[in-house]
């Protein structure tokens, strides 16, 4: 039968509850995390039982992070499909997409966490504290140089998230494990949360009569979570490959005159595959019926993508959405008109 264009990734829901990364703590639905508490031990046993609520937002962290990568991978040959045996294949193995994903997904913890602290979704947490914190700068340009300022608002504890996601995923890495696979899964967590952390931005509203701005109420709130993917899709480009030190605690980058990565570079060991066939042993679905570009020279281009076996145009009949009207209140409806739309598929 012909292939079907993947059109789109299989995310975790209702139709797949059971969508989990083999071998990690990067497990989709918050019930299978503590499902068996007694195979958990230290710090990730102690949240299941006492903060089951934390939990449920590592939950949507790791979904969270997982949306991003399949965001970010979506022109390229491994686009993080979500297929629980191909992603678990991927986390077995140390080459930079699980990099990646280990990084996403603890920025993702990270800032669900400290996220529901400021919608209030939790009581062991809430605003961030500002007591002891120094003035915000002023804009730059701005004309509110020399204005009253107060903290104020409703700032993002990201400590919290940071320690929270800390906590839980490398609990595992950590568990009985002094090799070079730990040392690189603990380091690219903490390039995630890094990401998220130390681009906190400052949010300021002026107060004032007329429009003036005599006083202004400023606080911190964490960079948009796009942001963070964008940004340690960079990491990505330019991660460094590592090999162990003879003590078997450090890091040595491959290759001659290259300096150590620091603590938000992304780094793996061993080189991947180029994902261009099935191969279930390496988590590889290939790139037949992929959606390309037939006019682009990166790595959405048809060349690139479908591995210089070429493509096919197909013509497909699509419904969307259309001549949508407000009704008084409160209902948008629609028709549902067909459209037909060019695709370049990989052969």
């Amino acid at each position: 039968p012909p292939h079907r264009p993947q059109l789109g990734c299989c995310f975790c829901s209702a139709r797949c509850p059971s969508c989990r990364a083999v071998g990690s703590p990067l497990v989709m639905d918050p019930n299978s995390i503590c499902r068996k508490t007694k195979r958990l031990a230290g710090k990730q046993a102690e949240l299941c039982q006492l903060e089951p609520e934390i939990v449920q937002e590592v939950a949507k962290g790791t979904k969270l992070g997982v949306r991003e990568c399949q965001y970010q991978f979506r022109f390229r040959r491994w686009n993080c499909t979500s297929h629980s045996k191909y992603f678990g294949k991927i986390l077995q193995q140390d080459i930079r997409e699980t990099a990646f994903v280990y990084a996403i997904t603890a920025a993702g913890v990270s800032h669900a966490i400290t996220q529901a602290c400021s919608m209030g979704e939790l009581l062991q947490c809430g605003c961030e504290l500002t007591r002891s914190r120094a003035p915000p700068s002023p804009t730059v340009g701005s004309g509110t140089e020399g204005t009253a300022w107060e903290w104020g608002g409703c700032g993002d504890d990201v400590q919290f998230g940071y320690e929270k996601s800390q906590q839980f995923m490398d609990a595992k890495s950590k568990k009985g494990k002094n090799d070079i696979r730990a040392l690189i899964d603990l380091h690219n967590n903490e390039a995630g949360r890094l990401a998220v952390r130390s681009y906190m931005r400052t949010e300021c509203k002026c107060h004032g009569l007329s429009g003036s701005c005599t006083l202004r109420t400023c606080w911190r709130k964490m960079p948009h979570f796009r942001e963070v993917g964008d940004r340690l899709l960079e990491r990505f480009n330019g991660a460094f490959k590592v090999m162990g030190g003879n003590d078997g605690k450090t890091l040595i980058p491959v290759g001659d005159n290259i300096k150590p990565p620091d603590k938000q570079d992304l780094i793996y060991s061993a080189d991947s595959p180029d994902f261009c066939s099935a191969n279930r042993k390496t988590g590889s679905l290939g790139t037949r019926g992929r959606v390309c570009n037939s006019t682009a020279m990166d790595t959405s281009g048809c060349d690139l993508l479908c591995c210089g076996r070429g493509h096919r145009d197909e013509t497909v009949v699509l419904e969307e959405n259309c001549l949508c009207r407000f009704h008084w209140c409160c209902v948008v409806q629609c028709r549902k008109c067909s459209v037909r739309q060019e695709l370049s598929l990989c052969v």
